[in-house]
């Protein structure tokens, strides 16, 4: 009983560890706003994570470097027999010692300088690619937000074209028992209700899943939102920002772009620490010894003033430079690279603002017409007036989703170039 005990023991922790942090966070509200799904997320993502993980690891590579000029202790305990020479004074076979060191590299012409001045600069790479995975997470949070209410108004369209469907698969069947619509006409009708109908389930489970999205979009992936609070219209009457003061921005702010940026300094920084490393290092040391056995040669007290200077190093240099020049040649190509890829996203997504403009400036007109149309097609139903209500219904289900999908491609349009920007959070950017 106590081994079975013990053998679960580690998982029943990890189940209350589990339980303990469920119950530390707000359960989301319902219905759910845009502004709650931000908030709510949680800081752990994976994406964070391995953003997080890369600056601390900065961290640690920057502490390693300081540490090449940093104050280092030594002790050192020798257990020694030996016997002695036939003209020592002191015939003790015990030559046991004890010793206290403390050394400090002075000066290394540069090779530690540089050392630090690439990991620093590393560091503030991955500062500035943990901003962008925090953005990056953040659209991802808002485009999923945002299909859930896609999937919502898709499912309300492919309803309304099922009812559709179904009353007049439904009036056909009592036409053709009064013999006035032939068997083809039918199966013709009651194919495009069964097709009708499998559009519906298939949005229906576009529900589910779009809902499923959002929770791992936020990190909690068994709280499904029930229901969603859509976000207001966008302004699209706004002017677009110039174009060529926008790529200037984006080149100059976006995370990426300085994260490459830090990255080639770092590798130059890289490049000079190879061409000074196996150089000539200065450095000093204070010892305090104590001795089992003293003779006139065993000092208790030292201190050293250390020269070294490396004669051959193998091809371990011109190695080690070749490698650190190749690096800052591939990070300058990657930072060239996404220069050029930058400046075309950047074109593309202003000329898609501009396109979805006219798009939503059309689906007004086209929304007009359908409500008009609505309208003329309910009250032709009401004086029973052969009409196709339904037709009319599914048309304003289908224009709300095609409205929806513009306002909100619209709106991750704009937070995409703020993110390309670097200011889609801004109380977390790098300073």
């Amino acid at each position: 009983m106590i081994l079975a005990l013990n053998r679960h023991l580690p998982t029943l922790l990890l189940a209350c560890a589990v339980s303990l942090a469920l119950a530390d966070e707000q359960p989301l509200p319902d219905p759910l706003s845009l502004a709650d799904a931000l908030a709510l997320a949680r800081d752990d993502l994976p994406a964070l994570e391995l953003a997080g993980a890369a600056r601390d690891a900065s961290a640690a590579a920057l502490a390693e470097a300081q540490s090449l000029t940093g104050l280092r202790l030594d002790a050192v305990g020798r257990l020694r027999a030996i016997e002695p020479s036939s003209i020592a004074l002191n015939r003790d076979p015990n030559d046991s010692s004890a010793r206290l060191a403390l050394t400090k590299r002075l000066y290394d012409f540069g090779y530690s300088a540089a050392r630090e001045q690439a990991a620093r600069l590393a560091g503030d790479g991955n500062e500035w690619r943990y901003l962008d995975a925090r953005q990056q997470a953040h659209q991802q949070i808002m485009r999923s937000f945002f299909d859930v209410i896609l999937a919502d108004l898709q499912y309300a369209r492919d309803n309304e074209a099922m009812a559709g469907a179904y009353i007049a698969a439904d009036r056909a069947r009592d036409r053709h028992e009064l013999k006035r619509l032939s068997d083809v006409d039918l199966l013709q009708l009651e194919a495009e209700y069964q097709v009708a109908l499998r559009n519906r389930a298939q949005s229906q489970t576009l529900q589910r899943a779009a809902r499923s999205r959002l929770a791992i979009a936020m990190g909690r992936p068994s709280e499904l939102a029930p229901n969603v609070v859509r976000p207001k219209a966008p302004d699209t009457t706004v002017p677009l920002p110039d174009y060529e003061t926008l790529l200037a921005e984006v080149l100059q702010n976006n995370p990426g772009l300085k994260a490459l940026r830090a990255e080639v300094d770092a590798a130059r920084a890289e490049v000079q620490a190879a061409r000074n490393g196996h150089g000539p290092v200065i450095s000093a040391e204070l010892e305090a010894q104590t001795f089992n056995r003293e003779t006139n040669t065993t000092n208790p007290l030292g201190a050293t003033l250390i020269f070294e200077v490396p004669l051959l190093t193998g091809g371990a240099k011109d190695a080690e430079i070749a490698k650190a020049g190749a690096r800052l040649r591939s990070v300058s190509a990657t930072l060239a690279a996404s220069e050029q890829t930058l400046r075309q996203q950047v074109l593309d997504l202003w000329l898609q603002l501009d396109n979805l403009r006219t798009q939503l400036a059309g689906l007004k007109v086209r929304g007009d017409y359908r409500e008009l149309y609505l309208d003329r097609s309910r009250a032709l139903y009401e004086m029973e007036v052969k009409a196709d209500l339904g037709d009319a219904m599914t048309e304003i289900s289908a224009l709300r989703l095609d409205v929806a999908q513009a306002e909100f491609d619209w709106m991750m349009t704009q937070a995409r170039l703020a993110a390309l920007a670097g200011r889609l959070l801004p109380e977390e950017q790098t300073q």
